[in-house]
């Protein structure tokens, strides 16, 4: 698939690489360093977007896209991306304040559902906003037999068919959740899995996986 990244921080760049390990064609997007850019395409051997028309043209000929900007950049980089009309776009976005510490949306509605309010016509699947960048390479590189997983929700069935694909090739497993009003709850998740990845003893490689007993 041709995927397109817009954001090609820790998350972005963590989740490019896994998809193009897995064969994808990844084209990596805003960013602050065009050198950046140039890097993870190399790395890759994917494609570098460096300014806003190359960003579109990625946005409107990629097979699926993924949203990974910190939650201050998320009406810039809307404005560049365009209407995303039935685009199925991966958001892995926790609204965040600027200082990483606060969520700013919650809990009577969530990042998911406003993200909705503000593409109303990209098909948006939320996922992989649970799990540390750190996690992406060792889960690449070691396959365990029973995957960790990535919680998933979101509203329309066959971007979702597209997104646990794609959370299959990143070596996770796709866990079902329902709707985008999921997020409500599955935000402030995100925080504690920071907080047991980056407070805690052991690093931040952190994965989990539920068991219904």
């Amino acid at each position: 698939m041709k995927l397109t990244i817009l954001g090609s921080g820790l998350m972005g760049a963590a989740i490019g690489k896994s998809w193009a390990a897995a064969g994808h064609h990844v084209t990596f997007c805003y960013s602050r360093s065009v050198e950046k850019l140039e890097r993870l395409a190399q790395e890759t051997g994917g494609t570098a977007a460096p300014d806003r028309a190359s960003l579109r043209q990625a946005v409107e000929s990629a097979d699926a896209v993924l949203l990974s900007v910190h939650w201050t950049r998320i009406d810039d980089v809307l404005d560049q991306a365009g209407p995303l009309a039935s685009k199925t776009v991966l958001n892995c976005c926790v609204p965040l304040d600027e200082a990483n510490e606060t969520l700013v949306i919650g809990p009577q509605t969530s990042g998911a559902e406003e993200l909705e309010k503000l593409r109303p016509m990209a098909r948006f699947v939320n996922c992989f906003n649970t799990v540390p960048s750190e996690a992406f390479a060792p889960v690449r590189d070691q396959r365990p037999a029973a995957p960790p997983q990535v919680v998933m929700y979101g509203r329309d069935a066959d971007a979702k068919a597209i997104a646990a694909e794609l959370i299959k090739d990143t070596g996770f497993e796709p866990l079902e959740a329902g709707g985008p009003a999921t997020g409500r709850y599955t935000e402030p998740f995100a925080m504690l899995t920071a907080v047991l990845a980056y407070g805690q003893p052991g690093g931040p490689r952190l994965t989990y996986r539920f068991t219904k007993l």
